[in-house]
């Protein structure tokens, strides 16, 4: 249908412009704390194609399969580190992996404070029922409409990136925030359990199981928080 086909492309959209700044934002911190690595590979950049070029199954097929399939974005993208650089830095190592999620943070916090203008002009307003396509809805019929779908999508995807990579489970980037707490000696050592092979198949895991059932409470926690003094159920 051309309106499944449209949202399609509006999540598509969405997805590549959050993941390439989620994959930037590592690659621009490791550059400013000693590693170019990615800078070397065209990362530090919001140009979508040298993202592309690394994980083209990630952030093309399986976005795409996913939603003709099941009517939702998901897939993947990397951005490369010099492995020693992060066993001998670690704690340089720990802000690289927080500065994704603190990207998808600064585009979720972006779209809500554009949400909240929007309801003070009166073009958008409370949905009925939160949906990841329907954090907002324009008042009335007309160009407000596309945004407000547009912020919604921003809003839940971010929201999902953010707080989903900081799961501490390998190989998400939360794993690596007790790099940032640990000594030297001990980080080091963490460093080499948490890339075991084993280890990441197994929260690989323990994600596919979990993702499902959590993002909807986490969406009514954070309309809760975008509109306090509606209930949502």
């Amino acid at each position: 249908m051309p309106g499944d086909l449209s949202d399609g492309l509006l999540w598509y959209t969405v997805f590549l412009f959050s993941t390439v700044c989620h994959e930037a934002a590592h690659a621009w911190t490791a550059f400013k704390l000693g590693d170019d690595t990615a800078q070397q590979g065209g990362q530090v950049s919001l140009n979508p194609l040298p993202h592309i070029r690394r994980e083209v199954v990630g952030m093309v097929v399986v976005p795409l399969l996913a939603w003709f399939t099941a009517g939702w974005m998901m897939g993947w993208a990397s951005a490369p580190y010099n492995q020693a650089w992060a066993r001998a830095y670690p704690r340089r190592a720990g802000l690289m992996a927080l500065a994704g999620p603190a990207a998808n943070l600064g585009l979720l916090l972006s779209a809500a404070l554009l949400i909240r203008v929007g309801l003070e002009w009166r073009v958008f307003d409370v949905p009925f029922a939160l949906s990841p396509m329907h954090i907002t809805d324009a008042m009335q019929a007309g160009a407000f409409t596309w945004v407000a779908k547009a912020l919604s999508v921003v809003f839940s995807l971010n929201l999902l990136l953010c707080v989903f990579n900081l799961l501490p489970i390998p190989p998400l980037d939360g794993s690596s925030v007790p790099l940032l707490l640990l000594p030297a000696h001990a980080a080091a050592r963490y460093f080499d359990v948490m890339r075991s092979p084993v280890l990441r198949v197994i929260g690989l895991l323990l994600i596919l199981r979990g993702l499902g059932g959590f993002f909807p409470d986490l969406l009514r926690w954070a309309g809760g928080l975008l509109y306090p003094h509606v209930p949502f159920n």
